[in-house]
């Protein structure tokens, strides 16, 4: 009986340690994909697909988004 509470709560552990581990990468990934985003936003502006006005707002979103995602990654996962 013991050995199967043991077993119980050592892959209860491991289930949680991989999950946190899995959602940092996640959130991780959804910051590099606003980087690229900006990217491909100054991209458009020197192509003159885009005004330097919308670019901005985007650029104002997105850095409020990366700080969202970049606080609650530092809070939760480290």
């Amino acid at each position: 009986m013991k050995k199967l509470i043991i077993g119980i709560g050592a892959l209860g552990v491991m289930s949680f340690t991989t999950n946190q581990l899995y959602f940092g990468t996640q959130l991780v990934h959804a910051m590099d994909n606003i980087q690229d985003m900006k990217t491909w936003i100054g991209e458009d502006v020197n192509s003159g697909r885009m005004t330097e006005e919308i670019a901005e707002y985007y650029y104002e979103n997105l850095d409020e988004t990366y700080g969202f995602i970049s606080d609650f990654h530092e809070k939760q996962c480290k």
